[in-house]
C-alpha cells in the first residue's frame, strides 16, 4: 500500500518524539479547496486556499496537552511537540485520557482521480449553469443569489505512540443556489444544494431547477388557521430536526448532563418506524473515512432500532469513561481543534413507501418544506418552537402554499409520533433522512 505524504509527515513527527516517555498522537492534514460564486452570469468570487498543518496531543500521567503548527520544518515541529508536552504538565490529570491502539481498518475509495483534472473554467461554468437553470425555470424567478461551486482535495495522516499508523485521501465537490420568485408584490425564496465525490456526477441543472421549484411553489402563500393535523416533513426539514438531536446522542453530552437521552439506553424513545444509523463507511458519504480523527476504525453504528435507543456515539475519552469501545466518532474540526464527538454519516433508515403514497393517505395535513429557528431547540429538555412554511394537503393532493405558521413540542414526543417513513433518503452534507409523516401535531396559525 502506498504511503501518503501526510502519513509520512505524521511518522516523521512521531520519530522526533521517540525519546519522550509520554504518549503522543500526531494528526497531519493537507487540503486544497476552491469556491466560486456567480451573479448575473459573472464570477463574483473565485477563492482558492491551501493549507497543511499538524495537530499534536501529548498525554502525561493522564494530563492532556494540545498544540498545532502550520510550519512543518523539523525545528518548528520539535517546538510544537514541546509546547504540547508543556501544556500537558499544567493540565488536570484524568485517567480516561488515553490513546487508542491500532486495529484493522477497511479501505475506502474516496478519491476520484478525475477530480484533479477538472480545471477552473469548468468549475466557473458549473456555477454559471446552476444560476442559468434557476433563472430559466420560470419567468417569475427574478433573482438568483449564492449560485456556488466548491470543492476540496485532502490528505490525512494519523500516527500515535501505541502503534496507530494510517493515511488516507479523498475529494468532494458541491453546488448550491438560492432563487427568489416574485408575483403580485410577494417574494418567496427557494434553496437547493447537492454534493458528490465525482465532478461528473454533480448536476447543475438539477440544483438550479430544484431551488426555482421551491420558490415558485410558495408564491401566493397565506397563513392557516390553528389546527391539529399530520405533518409530512421533507428530507431537508427532517434533517434539520436530526441535526438538533445528534449532539444529544453523544456520550460526551450525556456525561456532561446536557442530553435529553441521558439514562435512556434500552428505552423506547421513538416510533417503531424509526431506525437511526451512523455510518463512517458509507460509500460516497461526505464524512466517510477508514478511521476517525483518532485513528479508530470507522464502523456502522445503529443508534436506534425501531424506536429503541441502543447506544450513544463515543470517542476514545468518553468510551473510557463508560468502559466501552469507541464507536469511531472522535472528530476534529481541523488540525487546530481538540478531539470532540461528532457523527459520521448519520441518517434515518429509509422505508419502502414512495412520497406520493405518503401524501395520498392524508385527508388534511401540511407538508413542511422549511423551518426557521431550529437552532433554538433545547437539547436538554427537548422543547422546541419553530416557524414553518409548506404546502397544505387535502385528500392526498397539494391545495395551496402556507406560510406564517409555527409548530412546537418536545423532540422525544415528536419522534414517537412518526407513523411512516418514506423511501426518498437524501443527505444534506453528512446528515440525511427520507420524508417523515408525523401524526397529531398542532400547527399554530391565524
Amino acid at each position: 500500500m502506498m504511503t501518503l505524504d501526510m502519513q509520512k509527515l505524521a511518522r516523521s513527527v512521531l520519530a522526533l518524539a521517540e525519546s519522550m516517555e509520554q504518549a503522543i498522537e500526531v494528526y497531519a492534514m493537507s487540503q486544497k479547496s476552491l469556491r466560486v460564486e456567480v451573479s448575473d452570469g459573472e464570477v463574483e468570487t473565485l477563492r482558492e486556499a491551501q493549507q497543511t498543518g499538524v495537530g499534536i496531543r501529548v498525554i502525561d500521567g493522564g494530563r492532556l496537552g494540545l498544540a498545532f503548527t502550520t510550519r512543518v520544518d523539523p525545528a518548528s515541529l520539535r517546538e510544537t511537540i514541546g509546547l504540547a508536552a508543556a501544556n500537558a504538565k499544567s493540565a488536570t490529570a484524568d485517567e480516561h485520557n488515553v490513546l487508542p491502539p491500532p486495529r484493522p481498518t477497511q479501505a475506502l475509495d474516496l478519491l476520484d482521480p478525475a477530480m484533479g483534472a477538472v480545471n477552473v473554467d469548468q468549475k466557473m461554468d458549473f456555477a454559471k449553469a446552476v444560476e442559468k437553470a434557476a433563472r430559466q425555470y420560470d419567468a417569475r424567478v427574478t433573482k438568483v443569489r449564492q449560485a456556488t461551486y466548491n470543492d476540496g482535495i485532502y490528505q490525512v495522516g494519523i500516527c500515535n505512540s501505541r502503534g496507530v499508523d494510517i493515511g488516507y485521501e479523498g475529494a468532494y465537490c458541491a453546488g448550491g443556489v438560492m432563487a427568489v420568485a416574485e408575483a403580485d408584490g410577494q417574494a418567496e425564496m427557494g434553496w437547493s444544494y447537492d454534493f458528490s465525490r465525482s465532478f461528473d456526477k454533480l448536476d447543475p441543472a438539477k440544483i438550479g431547477q430544484e431551488a426555482a421549484v421551491k420558490a415558485v411553489e410558495m408564491l401566493g402563500a397565506t397563513s392557516l388557521e390553528t389546527c391539529r393535523v399530520p405533518v409530512l416533513l421533507t428530507p431537508e426539514v427532517a434533517t434539520d430536526f436530526l441535526e438538533v438531536l445528534i449532539p444529544a446522542l453523544t456520550a460526551e453530552a450525556v456525561q456532561k448532563g446536557k442530553s435529553l437521552f441521558a439514562g435512556k439506553l434500552g428505552e423506547v424513545v421513538g416510533s417503531k418506524y424509526l431506525t437511526l444509523i451512523d455510518d463512517g463507511l458509507l460509500p460516497q458519504g461526505l464524512a466517510s473515512a477508514p478511521v476517525d480523527d483518532e485513528g479508530v476504525p470507522s464502523k456502522v453504528t445503529t443508534v436506534m432500532v425501531d424506536g429503541q435507543l441502543e447506544t450513544y456515539l463515543y470517542n476514545t475519552y468518553s468510551a473510557a469513561r463508560d468502559g466501552v469501545d469507541s464507536t469511531g466518532n472522535g472528530m476534529r474540526s481541523s488540525f487546530r481543534g481538540a478531539v470532540t464527538t461528532a457523527p459520521r454519516n448519520f441518517y434515518v433508515q429509509p422505508g419502502d413507501t414512495p412520497l406520493v403514497d405518503l401524501m395520498s393517505g392524508i385527508s388534511r395535513g401540511l407538508q413542511i418544506t422549511n423551518v426557521m429557528g431550529m437552532h433554538t431547540a433545547n437539547p436538554i429538555s427537548g422543547e422546541f418552537s419553530v416557524g414553518a412554511s409548506g404546502l397544505l394537503i387535502e385528500n392526498g393532493r397539494v391545495v395551496r402554499p402556507v406560510r406564517g405558521v409555527a409548530i412546537a413540542g418536545n423532540l422525544i414526543d415528536f419522534l414517537q409520533r412518526v407513523v411512516a417513513v418514506g423511501n426518498d433518503l437524501r443527505f444534506f452534507g453528512s446528515v440525511g433522512s427520507p420524508s417523515l409523516l408525523v401524526e397529531g401535531i398542532t400547527v399554530s396559525g391565524e
